[in-house]
Formats: C-alpha cells, structure tokens, sequence
C-alpha cells in the first residue's frame, strides 16, 4: 500500500482530528476475524499496531490473501458504497490495535460537513483503487497460467 493511501498522508490534519473524535480503541488476538465477506459492513479500522490479511473466499480451497495491512492503513471500505456489505474478509495475522469507526457516525459527519465527506470520500477512494490493483495483481498470480505477466 502506498503511503498515499493512509490515513497520516491521506487526509488533512484538520479532518484527521475531526475523524479521530469518533475513534474507539480496540485489540484483537492473532486469528480472529473481523469482517467475513458477505456479511454487513457497519464500522471500519485504522490499524495502529499489527498486521491484517485480507481476503477472498475461493470455492473449494482456502481463502486467497489479497494483501496484508498494517500502521496507518485502512481496514475496510465496504461501509461507504451501498449495499454496505463486506466485499473481502479480514484477519489478524498477529496481535492488532486499532481504531475502531462507527461507519453510521462517520457517515452523519460527513453529511453535516461537505467539506470532511469528500476528503473521507477522496481518501477511501484512493483505498479502494490501491485493493483492486494488488487484488488484480494477487489473483493473476495465483491462478493465471503466467502469473501476473512473466513471460512464459
């Protein structure tokens, strides 16, 4: 993930502390699941310590790990799009802390204040792009004949 794309580079200091009122600090185990892809998305992450593996369920084998995640970055973006539904799972992959986000409050926020929804908006964007590049990337390299364009 590109530096870009976190939180810190992201979006402006003032936007930044307006997003962080609404933080909550959380921890999670190595293991444990904190989104299943399916299901609700309601609230999202900040990872401050730790790493998280996203990943796609594939029929009949193990769930592919799209990219792993850790300080600064975004964990989860499905709750900004309708349906709001998780398109990707997630897991810790080692001891993780994190800010955790009310998606319903962040979201009340950023229609109050236009000008903190589009940099929220731009931010998660950026995210959204950066995931599909490395899932395109990942999934070519697991399951294409060639990998991600080796030549063969």
């Amino acid at each position: 993930m590109t530096s870009a794309t976190t939180m810190n580079a992201a979006l402006p200091a003032v936007h930044r502390e307006r997003l962080m009122d609404l933080a909550r600090e959380v921890s999670f185990p190595v293991g444990t699941r904190l989104f299943e892809e399916g299901r609700r998305a309601d609230r999202f992450w900040i990872v401050r310590t730790g790493t998280v593996a996203l990943d796609l369920r594939v029929p009949g084998r193990r769930p592919a790990v799209i990219e792993t995640l850790g300080h600064g970055e975004l964990i989860g973006w499905s709750w900004h799009f309708p349906p709001h539904i998780w398109q990707l799972g997630a897991e810790a992959m080692s001891p993780v802390r994190a800010y955790e986000f009310d998606a319903g409050a962040v979201c009340e926020r950023c229609e109050a204040d236009p000008e903190f929804g589009r940099a929220i908006a731009v931010w998660v964007g950026r995210v959204v792009a950066q995931r599909l590049h490395s899932s395109r990337v990942r999934l070519l390299d697991l399951y294409a004949p060639y990998g991600s364009g080796g030549a063969a």
